[in-house]
């Protein structure tokens, strides 16, 4: 942030009173005064310039003192009067309002943190993205990649922080806070980086948030963004990601887009258009007639690549036996699962069943 700015403010704001006034930041330098000859002293104990509970204003030093909090409701900075009765409570309070405006249109103009905000939530023309970034010798043509966090059972503003360690280069990686839950990476990439890499990435942030706060977190990967006009969309589909995974890859803590599969074109289908294939599908018997025992012989099936000696090893049964089930389910469901082409169509039945689950919880959740 220029010290300029402030001192901008400040110059005009002492034209309305002979008091001296000031903005001080976080570290409790001054950064900006009416009084140049206090310009870059140190204030010891930060603590005295934050108010009481209930109280708008701290009194220190001769001085009051206003904070002015930044995204994360921590003080980025103090706007400070000389005097500690009610007129400089007043013209303090005035003071840290024109700070605190000065401050947003210097972030919303000059910061690349902001501009990345705007371009993933999509609160800027596409026309206007290379303008701003020309402005702020901001290199667009990198490739990116995009990170959608989302902290399971509880949330913590420190994950922000621990993610910042983590990636502490401020002018090429971005940390966003989206919501209370939710946080976007946006991490500058090699040329040559893989989907294994990004996992990779994936991992070590929710190991680390892991590690440290003790919190479950589920994170999306997008595709890469090879230019700044791409990230809203791969913001989007780190996104999806988390909501398909959700369906599909429930036992995983990190999902890449790119490796969605069928379960992402399930997830874009209409719920009646899924009701009417698994009509379509289970002329017989409806999928529900199938019980837990039989479903789990089906899984263990697919998930052994429809090698029947492989699924009666790992269930532990005979191989005749197995083949006698598979009959059972053919003559229940119509389906030979024993056929590739069948097979197919019998696991995509399988994963439009979980999908409209899902939905009806959802749903259920919403009344």
């Amino acid at each position: 942030m220029s010290s300029r700015i402030f001192q901008s403010v400040v110059v005009q704001m002492k034209e309305a009173t002979n008091r001296a006034l000031g903005v001080i930041d976080s570290e409790g330098n001054v950064v900006a005064t009416s009084e140049l000859a206090i310009m870059g002293d140190h204030i010891a104990d930060m603590a005295n310039v934050l108010p009481l509970p209930g109280e708008k204003v701290a009194v220190y030093a001769g001085k009051t003192f206003k904070p002015i909090t930044g995204s994360e409701q921590n003080m980025d900075y103090a706007a400070f009067v000389e005097g500690t009765d009610s007129v400089a409570a007043s013209f303090c309070c005035m003071l840290a309002v024109a700070v605190s405006s000065a401050k947003a249109y210097y972030e919303e103009k000059y910061d690349k943190s902001a501009l990345v905000k705007s371009i993933i939530t999509e609160n800027i023309l596409p026309g206007d993205i290379y303008v701003h970034a020309k402005e702020l010798h901001f290199v667009s043509d990198v490739p990116r990649a995009v990170f959608y966090i989302r902290q399971i059972d509880r949330a913590d503003v420190a994950t922000l922080e621990v993610l910042r360690r983590l990636y502490p280069e401020k002018q090429r990686d971005f940390i966003i806070s989206i919501n209370e839950t939710d946080i976007a990476v946006i991490k500058e990439v090699s040329a040559h980086a893989e989907e294994k890499d990004t996992n990779k990435m994936g991992v070590a942030m929710n190991q680390a948030i892991a590690d440290e706060l003790k919190i479950r977190t589920v994170i999306g990967i997008g595709t890469l963004a090879l230019h700044l006009r791409d990230l809203a969309i791969r913001y989007k589909e780190a996104q999806t990601a988390i909501d398909v995974g959700k369906v599909f890859d429930t036992d995983k803590s990190v999902i890449n887009y790119e490796s969605l599969g069928i379960g992402r074109l399930i997830y874009q289908l209409p719920v009646t258009m899924c009701e009417m294939f698994l009509a379509e599908v289970f002329k017989k018997n409806p999928i529900d007639s199938l019980d837990e025992e039989t479903l789990s012989i089906i899984n263990e099936f697919f998930d052994n690549n429809l090698n029947i000696s492989e699924t009666s090893r790992k269930l532990f049964v005979h191989r005749n036996t197995l083949v006698y089930r598979l009959g059972k389910i053919k003559k229940l469901t119509g389906l030979d699962l024993r056929e590739f082409d069948q097979a197919i169509v019998f696991k995509v039945a399988l994963m439009v069943k979980k999908y409209l689950d899902s939905q009806e919880s959802i749903h259920n959740k919403s009344l």
